[in-house]
């Protein structure tokens, strides 16, 4: 049997993991500035993490829902307490596009109406109304289609008042990336933010902060969202929550009720999935990994600015973005087969920075001195042709 031929892959084998690198099958080591998708949260293979899974492993791995499993209250006031939002609701499932799936659900399920808004470049998962909220048609198959949902321009508050203004009695509910991370690593203003949260007051809509990418510490702060200083009524979580364990969820403002059977998951908050959580939010919480990530991340985005060939160099702690011009477009190529760093893409010409939350100060400037020979390699050499 083949495999189902839907990635272009580099022919590179990894076999072993540490910290920020990885090492592949003829034992070359890479620096990892994309963290497997945002996934690496605490660093490939942390002993704490290790262990935690390990032991679990040992006692039980899974059984289901119907029991009850301590380690999902556990998981819950933990990341209660790390996140601020210790008043809210956990639901566990399995991956970020079954977390917005749910979201989207529930906020249907609170008010009775089907229309969505969503935003231009969005990127909510592949599944069914989540990638039907998705900004991307090449990958929306026509039985996910829907008339529902509603994309407006990014940041564009006139906009958003006037599909309000229009059709704000039919609007379920408002999904939005803090940052863009598939679109590009745009950033969600404030204002912007505020005014979703004041509209859907206002309309009796729900407000769902998809953190998939974005949340989770990666920015500096628990959600990207609470820049705004406004609380959203659900966010949706998954890549960095378990650390490469499949673990995803929603926590749920607490005036939304819930009710038996209104959702449901045969894998989400086993046992294993659990102890994976619980080990990334006490190494976060022990290493004090918010805090690196907003300082190491301004360090890289200082550094990167330094650089006036990059362009429109921007993000929010260790989740970066830069243009790369023309004259510069091997230049992610390049830092992968020449310097043996990974990093991540938006298409067209976006080089995106999604490291653990662990980097280290070292391990930025091994990228950015990487990064300017590559930049004066490629320059010297259009200069020649």
């Amino acid at each position: 049997m083949k495999l189902f031929d839907v990635y272009p892959l580099n022919d590179i084998t990894i076999v072993k993991a540490k910290g920020s690198y990885v090492w592949d099958s003829n034992g070359n080591q890479y620096l990892d500035l994309y963290g497997g998708h945002a996934v690496i949260s605490i660093g490939h293979t942390h002993p704490h993490y290790v262990e935690r899974v390990s032991e679990q492993l040992r006692k039980v791995a899974f059984y289901s829902n119907s029991i009850i499993n301590p380690l999902q209250q556990e998981l819950a006031e933990k990341l209660g307490k790390l996140s601020g939002k210790e008043d809210y609701q956990l639901f566990l499932c399995n991956s970020g596009a079954e977390a917005n799936e749910n979201a989207l659900k529930m906020a249907s399920f609170v008010n009775g109406r089907k229309k969505i808004i969503a935003f231009k470049k969005s990127f909510h998962g592949r599944t069914s109304l989540a990638v039907a909220a998705t900004d991307n048609p090449a990958i929306v198959a026509p039985v996910n289609q829907t008339p529902n949902i509603i994309f407006l321009p990014f940041n564009d508050e006139a906009s958003l008042e006037a599909c309000f203004k229009a059709q704000g009695e039919e609007i379920s509910s408002v999904i939005i990336e803090g940052i863009q991370g598939v679109g590009g690593i745009n950033v969600a203003s404030e204002s912007f933010l505020q005014k979703i949260r004041q509209l859907c007051t206002q309309y009796g809509a729900v407000f769902i902060a998809d953190s998939v990418q974005c949340g989770y510490g990666r920015t500096g702060k628990f959600f990207s969202h609470d820049y705004a200083g406004v609380n959203a009524d659900i966010y949706s979580m998954a890549k960095g929550m378990g650390n490469g364990f499949p673990i995803g969820g929603i926590i749920i403002a607490p005036h939304i009720k819930p009710k038996y059977s209104m959702l449901g998951t045969t894998f989400g908050g086993n046992h294993l999935a659990c102890a994976a959580a619980l080990a990334v939010l006490e190494v976060m919480e022990q290493e004090n990994l918010m805090q690196n990530a907003a300082e190491t991340g301004n360090y890289l985005i200082e550094g990167l600015k330094k650089f006036p060939q990059l362009q429109n160099v921007r993000g929010r702690g260790l989740m970066i973005g830069f243009d790369v011009p023309e004259a510069l477009k091997d230049l992610r190529k390049n830092l992968l087969w020449k310097h043996r760093i990974f990093t991540g893409e938006a298409k067209p010409n976006v080089i995106r920075l999604l490291p653990s939350l662990a980097l280290q100060q070292k391990d930025a400037d091994l990228f950015l001195e990487a990064l300017g020979e590559e930049i004066a390699a490629l320059t010297m050499q259009q200069a020649t042709l």
